[in-house]
C-alpha cells in the first residue's frame, strides 16, 4: 500500500474530530506530509465521496457523511482502489514442468490461501469505522490538548 493510505486515514480521523473545514495545507502541516502528494490522496477521497470541499475564505475539507459511517476500508478502497492485492499468475503453467491450463481450472494453495487472507483482511479493515478511531484518538488526548489542536486546525 501507498503512504497514501495512511496520510488519508489520519486526515479522515482529523476531520472527524474538527469543528469545520481543514484546509490541505493545514492537513498537510499537522501530519508533516508533501501538500501536493497530500492533495492526490485528497482528491481520491473527494471522487469516493468520503470527503468534500467548501468554498470561501473558510474553505477546507469536511467528511461529507457521519465518521461512523465511513470505513477504514473505504478510505483504503478510495486511494488504492479496489482490485484485490494478489494476483495469480498462474505461474504453475510456466517452465519445463508447467501444467496445461486445462488442469489448472481450480485455484491453487497459494491462490486460496492470499483469498483467504484478502477477505479476512478486508472484513477486519470493514468493522473498524473513523469515528472508532477519532474515539481512540480523543481518548490519549487530554482537554487541552484537544482544544489546542482544534483551534490550530482552524485557519
Amino acid at each position: 500500500m501507498s503512504a497514501g493510505v495512511e496520510w488519508a486515514i489520519h486526515c479522515c480521523v482529523v476531520l472527524s474530530q474538527a469543528d469545520g473545514p481543514v484546509s490541505a495545507q493545514r492537513l498537510a502541516e499537522f501530519h508533516g506530509v508533501s501538500r501536493t502528494y497530500l492533495a492526490k490522496s485528497l482528491q481520491s477521497l473527494s471522487r469516493a465521496g468520503i470527503v468534500e470541499t467548501t468554498e470561501g475564505r473558510v474553505g477546507g475539507y469536511v467528511l461529507a457523511r457521519p465518521a461512523t459511517d465511513v470505513t477504514v476500508l473505504s478510505v483504503v478502497e478510495a486511494i488504492e482502489g479496489r482490485e484485490r492485492a494478489f494476483r495469480c499468475t498462474e505461474i504453475r503453467q510456466n517452465g519445463p514442468f508447467g501444467m496445461p491450463p486445462e488442469e489448472c481450472l481450480r485455484p491453487c494453495g497459494v491462490a486460496k490461501v492470499m483469498a483467504n487472507a484478502e477477505r479476512a483482511w478486508r472484513a477486519s479493515l470493514r468493522e473498524v469505522t473513523i469515528a472508532d478511531l477519532g474515539g481512540q484518538l480523543a481518548d490519549l488526548m487530554d482537554e487541552p490538548t484537544q482544544v489546542a489542536v482544534g483551534k490550530w486546525l482552524r485557519p
